[in-house]
């Protein structure tokens, strides 16, 4: 029973003995009823048709007769994805699809990688199903005549939809498709395109909406997959008219963790990794294929080298994949990878969404993922079609990161994921969409505002704010009037057009948010260069402020264009640098999950192999300092010939850490004047200073964790202005202020950022109210410093008991922070491991037993009880 298209797609299935998963035929229901929304599927479960297999249901319906025969349709369905690795294989599926249903119809990409002559041969004569990218859609609504190009659409899928979700390549997809449904003019009604259903399952059906445009994402599992929906539909969907479909399939886990054979007390990041590859090789060797996840390109090439080293007899069936490697030996990895040619891939990020690899069986997690959806996704790539298993091993890198892999096995199995939060009038992205309109066909602006407002994203822009923007484009705002080159849009009778062709061309090339990081070269003041740093790091400095880099003490004086110039410190202490490869944090999911671990450890609970294996370790934090639990926030408290430090464990990742050690700093510094050296990890951070602070005296002022002047203390701490700055270079870029030059001949990074930092200057001093700026300082606190993560943490510690414990050497929570700041504390010619065994020996880090050396006494207790 159904109607003719059902039926086709039931004969496929049997064709592939394969049966459709119950969310498969509610997708199929509600698809053919018309209704738009959500799919919420585990990668490996058969997503992809889902969608497409009821899309070919309903063109069959529609033409029950000619289906095998019609031609030259137009483009029907569009299906964007946010990478361009993907749409190969998925193009694959569909053709094979079609071809074995009899539908004789073209599936094509447009991405980045299809050459010139391919984009002519499809505007020439348009294929049924394109695939495509956020940034190639928009290269479409480039186009003169676009409207032509999507006259005949009728569903648009967003495929990965959390991958998109909280970035500006997010809001580009949220844009595109408000053009879409407007160019479609939605009109609802009640109605389906599966009347022949009803009529033959006899059942009464809810109104659905019978729209022009059908709008569908595919997401993984995400902690506000409600809000996910709503983003991408935006506001013009009746709620009576949106579905959201769960696959509801308990995917099958196999997850295990590593345990070293030694558990070191005193452990400290990247201290065991390569040193369990004996073990990670001997589950490679029992599977058929396996994957290799490392965190970072650097992790993947020290691994694959010392494999290399270490198992020759992997050569040729060994491969790396990750972002910098060329696309060409990247397509031949994957190429290999479906040929069952390879029997191991080190890789990064970049295999880790949806290709379908069947021959991989298993995933090694090198390092904590630090989030539990990545890791999810990460598993997923073994046993990666319905019914299999994922089976997947996590290596740590060092001790305390087992128990991170405790939590995440936990916090799948509570089914905790972390909220991937939309990005809110993102100016910079909007004034790119309205060129990219005004240098096709043009727009008018009444209608391109009541457009824009239908999104998520601009749903609460003003009148003032979009006078503003097209205020920008037209006339270069306040500031900019008197340069011809921002002056890009001309108005002709209500109608917004870029007639020069000129900037026709250079916006075309300059379409898109991706942008890349960026390094300043840090050199002295009397010249010579000692290298480079990232520059997030460099914002955050203030001129005085001290950093130890390339094994010196530096003063910073000042930047000018890409360069940082310093001077030579006699200042012991510092800040040091850090890098983004091993700067992601844990998420505020996991770290929830790890205090709860922890909570477990301090009660006795021993139910997790992990904690089971780090019981001494716990044994002698405990004899040492204490084992926080829930109601409880750490600090410990000690002398030693580097000076007095203070260790506080917030559990809350590296950024928060990074933000709160400098506002607590400054806190202490308005109760008496000090100097402070900072270092930070994912569970703490230090406060190493010359001389004793009376941290008693400073931790019964109630307020020290206090929000209240929050915003005050971050502006006087950090160089809120500096990050600012530096934020602004990527929204000059993507909102057209600068160009980064024709293809083969990029402008120098130095003349960008001195373009950039003139344009901030000119708007701060003659503009300050300019949206761009605003903008710059909102993304410097949300994303560099977690503003918002960071008063949650604040707030959670102001209510818990102040446990501050004095002890007489480092404990095992503490060393791993204390080896952060020591890997980069002098210039010498020892390995990090030498210098680290000299620090064992100068504290006697040598065991549970307590030293033999006389130790001053151990003052500790609660300092202050919630409410106090």
């Amino acid at each position: 029973m159904g109607t003719p298209g059902q039926k086709v797609i039931q004969n496929w299935y049997k064709l592939k003995s394969w049966k459709q998963f119950p969310f498969q035929k509610e997708m199929e229901a509600v698809y053919l009823d018309g209704y738009s929304g959500l799919l919420n599927a585990p990668t490996g479960s058969g997503k992809t048709y889902a969608l497409f297999l009821p899309f070919l249901a309903g063109y069959i319906n529609k033409y029950p007769d000619t289906w095998q025969t019609r031609k030259d349709n137009g483009l029907l369905m569009m299906w964007i994805t946010p990478l361009r690795a993907l749409t190969n294989d998925i193009r694959k599926a569909m053709q094979e699809a079609c071809d074995e249903i009899g539908l004789p119809w073209k599936i094509a990409t447009r991405t980045g990688d299809t050459s010139a002559a391919e984009k002519q041969a499809l505007k020439k004569k348009l294929p049924e199903v394109l695939l495509t990218t956020p940034e190639s859609l928009h290269l479409m609504l480039a186009q003169k005549e676009y409207p032509k190009i999507f006259k005949s659409l009728q569903v648009v899928v967003v495929d990965e939809w959390h991958e998109l979700l909280g970035t500006k390549r997010g809001v580009q997809v949220e844009l595109g498709l408000s053009r879409l449904k407007n160019l479609g003019s939605l009109q609802f009604a009640v109605g389906s395109e599966n009347e022949a259903s009803k009529q033959v399952n006899n059942t009464s059906q809810p109104p659905t909406a019978n729209c022009k445009l059908k709008i569908w994402g595919i997401s993984a599992t995400i902690g506000n997959l409600e809000q996910a929906a709503e983003v991408l539909l935006g506001n013009t969907f009746p709620k009576e008219s949106i579905r959201m479909v769960r696959a509801n399939i308990e995917k099958k886990l196999d997850i295990r963790s590593v345990i070293p054979d030694n558990i070191e007390n005193y452990s400290w990041t990247g201290h065991i990794g390569v040193k369990l590859l004996p073990q990670v090789m001997d589950i490679v060797a029992k599977s058929k294929t396996t994957l290799i996840f490392c965190n970072t390109r650097s992790q993947s090439e020290i691994w694959y080298h010392a494999i290399l080293d270490n198992y020759p007899e992997y050569a040729g069936v060994m491969a790396m994949h990750h972002g910098s490697l060329d696309n060409e030996l990247r397509n031949w990895v994957e190429q290999a990878l479906h040929a069952e040619a390879l029997k191991l891939v080190v890789c990064t990020s970049s295999l880790d969404l949806g290709v379908d690899f069947r021959p991989v069986d298993t995933v090694v997690q090198v390092g904590s993922p630090k989030g539990v959806a990545r890791f999810m996704q990460r598993a997923g790539r073994s046993g990666h079609h319905p019914g299999a298993v994922s089976r997947a091993y996590f290596v740590p890198t060092h001790s305390l990161e087992l128990l991170e892999g405790a939590a995440l096995k936990e916090a799948i199995k509570r089914g905790v994921f972390e909220s991937r939060d939309p990005m809110l009038l993102t100016m910079d992205v909007l004034v790119q969409y309205m060129v990219t309109l005004a240098v096709s066909d043009g727009f008018r602006a009444d209608e391109l505002f009541e457009e824009v407002k239908t999104t998520y994203a601009f749903a609460d822009i003003t009148q003032n704010e979009y006078g503003q923007l097209l205020d920008f484009i037209t006339r270069g705002g306040k500031t900019l009037a008197q340069y011809d080159e921002f002056l890009k849009v001309e108005v002709e009778n209500g109608l917004y057009k870029v007639n020069s062709r000129r900037v026709a061309m250079r916006h075309r090339l300059s379409i898109g948010t991706i942008t890349s990081e960026m390094t300043i070269r840090v050199s002295w003041l009397s010249g010579g260069s000692l290298g480079t740093i990232e520059e997030g790091f460099i914002s955050k400095l203030k001129p005085g402020n001290t950093f130890w880099f390339a094994g010196r003490s530096l003063e910073f004086v000042r930047v000018k264009e890409m360069t940082a110039y310093v001077k030579k410190s006699n200042a012991k202490k510092g800040l040091i640098p850090s890098w983004a490869g091993g700067r992601m944090p844990l998420s505020s999911q996991l770290s929830a999950v790890f205090r709860d671990k922890l909570d477990e450890v301090s009660h006795g609970v021993e139910k997790d192999v992990e904690v089971k294996a780090l019981k001494p370790l716990f044994a002698l934090q405990n004899k040492i300092s204490h084992l926080p639990q829930s109601n409880e926030f750490l600090i410990e408290s000690f002398k030693s010939r580097e000076g007095h430090h203070l260790i506080f464990y917030p559990f809350e990742g590296r950024l928060v850490h990074e933000g709160m050690a400098s506002i607590l700093a400054y806190r202490i510094t308005k109760v008496k004047p000090a100097s402070f050296s900072i270092a930070m990890n994912d569970y703490g951070f230090e406060l190493l200073a010359d001389e004793d602070i009376a941290i008693e005296e400073i931790l019964e002022d109630a307020d020290f964790f206090s929000l209240d002047n929050l915003l005050d203390d971050i502006h006087s701490s950090l160089n809120a202005n500096e990050m600012a700055r530096r934020k602004f270079r990527d929204i000059a870029h993507i909102g057209g202020l600068v160009f980064t030059g024709y293809p083969g001949q990029q402008i120098k990074n130095k003349h960008l950022q001195a373009s950039t930092s003139l344009l901030f200057e000119v708007f701060t001093e003659y503009e300050p109210d300019n949206l761009l700026i605003r903008q710059a300082y909102n993304e410097a606190l949300s994303f560099q410093l977690e503003e918002f993560r960071l008063r949650a943490a604040l707030q959670r510690i102001a209510g818990q008991n102040i446990i501050l414990k004095h002890i007489d050497r480092p404990t095992p929570f503490a060393f791993p922070i204390m080896v952060d700041n020591l890997s980069r504390d002098k210039l010498t010619t020892e390995t990090l491991e030498e210098r680290v065994a000299k620090m064992a020996r100068r504290y006697d880090l040598s065991g549970d037993d307590e030293p033999q050396a006389k130790r001053p006494s151990r003052r500790q207790g609660i300092v202050r009880k919630k409410g106090f």
